[in-house]
């Protein structure tokens, strides 16, 4: 196999491409500004944001299985959405349908009503009532268990009053269960969100700065002078880019493991794998903004008008649903908001692509999109 292999490296070795990328290496090890832009930024975002945000909650979406089909049911599910806290989104027939649904992050929080719960209320014994809460977000998680305890008790009060006059014993008795962070540590849910917003904001910048310098520098134009085509020179400039960025992602996990003892449930192969679909998306926005800024100052105003909307309405700070319908539907249009959604799948839930295929495909349709763009532009400059 080695044998195969060895006249296609000693082919790429001598090539003008790899000429270009041990320029692009070079250039990278004597900027040390960009060296301290890879390491320092990414280290102290996590620690202070891991540690700082705290978030409101509204719109908590809601799955629900009702075995007892009575009025009292459907007054206690009335009961638990007329306040809009709860959004009762989806209705199931069976609990592994529930639970895969809480798995997917299509439903927050889960209600699980027995069928025997109108005829023991009657009796005045008590009836216990199953809830499974997502726990990936802790704030989240523990606003949705306050809210239902308050509500059933609340519904508890009216119901003993209305029949035995009787304010004290309660009927119902919630049973939760919080999947994926039973501890409900916050850092859980923000650690993963923060290493979207960290790698979206160096590989725009760290690309985008190295382009607009060989601009400054007059280098772009001695690239022109070289026998190289156009596409060698950009890809120069991506790979080792990539590779440093891949450290990033290291690093970053490793301070979330280390510092906040964030879980790692699912695989390592295709974390990586959809990391890297994802700095290609960062990459491509960089060298956009190469293309229309001219100076390393507007590359720097530029990227905060497009990364800053980008991490508000991505997920990674603020849970979505707690947004106005308009932005979450816009926030379809936000790749960060699809790496997000994967990188707290795998992280915290364990699940594969066959729950994170559609974040996926999304994140590859924008690398295809942003990356064509932007080298149709970079070319079109360098002719």
């Amino acid at each position: 196999m080695l044998t195969e292999l060895m006249p296609w490296l000693e082919k790429i070795f001598n090539s003008r491409f790899w000429a270009l990328v041990q320029k692009e290496i070079n250039q990278i090890f004597r900027n040390k500004q960009l060296i301290i832009l890879l390491i320092f930024p990414p280290t102290i975002q996590l620690l202070i944001y891991g540690y700082a945000l705290n978030p409101d909650v509204h719109n908590i979406k809601l799955g629900i299985i009702d075995y007892a089909h009575t009025n009292t049911s459907r007054e206690l599910i009335a009961a638990l959405t007329e306040n809009r806290i709860f959004l009762d989104q989806k209705y199931f027939l069976r609990e592994a349908d529930l639970a895969a649904e809480v798995e997917k992050g299509g439903v927050t929080a889960g209600l699980i009503i027995p069928p025997n719960l109108s005829r023991n209320m009657a009796q005045d014994k008590p009836t216990e009532i199953q809830v499974f809460i997502d726990g990936v977000d802790a704030n989240q998680a523990g606003i949705a268990s306050g809210y239902m305890n308050q509500i059933f008790s609340q519904f508890n009060r009216q119901f003993n009053y209305q029949l035995t006059g009787n304010l004290t014993t309660p009927l119902i008795n919630p049973q939760a269960i919080f999947l994926y962070n039973p501890g409900l540590r916050s850092s859980w849910f923000f650690v993963p969100g923060v290493l979207g917003v960290v790698l979206t904001l160096i590989s725009s910048l760290t690309s985008s700065i190295t382009v607009v310098k060989e601009k400054d520098l007059g280098t772009l134009e001695q690239l022109l002078m070289t026998p190289a085509i156009a596409w060698e020179i950009l890809l120069a400039k991506i790979t080792p880019l990539f590779v440093l960025l891949l450290g990033d992602v290291v690093l970053a996990l490793s301070i979330g493991k280390l510092v906040f003892q964030v879980p790692f449930q699912g695989s390592l192969v295709l974390f990586f794998f959809l990391s890297g679909i994802y700095l290609f998306v960062g990459i491509s926005i960089g060298i956009m903004l190469a293309t229309l800024c001219r100076t390393q100052q507007q590359v720097v105003l530029t990227s905060f008008f497009i990364n800053l909307p980008m991490i508000q309405i991505s997920g990674a700070i603020a849970p979505i649903e707690s947004m106005p319908s308009f932005f979450q539907y816009i926030s379809l249009l936000d790749p960060l908001r699809h790496y997000v959604a994967i990188t707290r799948g795998i992280l915290l839930k364990g699940v594969g692509l066959e729950v994170l295929f559609p974040h996926a495909i999304a994140l590859v349709l924008f690398a295809v999109v942003l990356m064509s763009v932007s080298v149709y532009r970079f070319r079109s400059q360098l002719s």
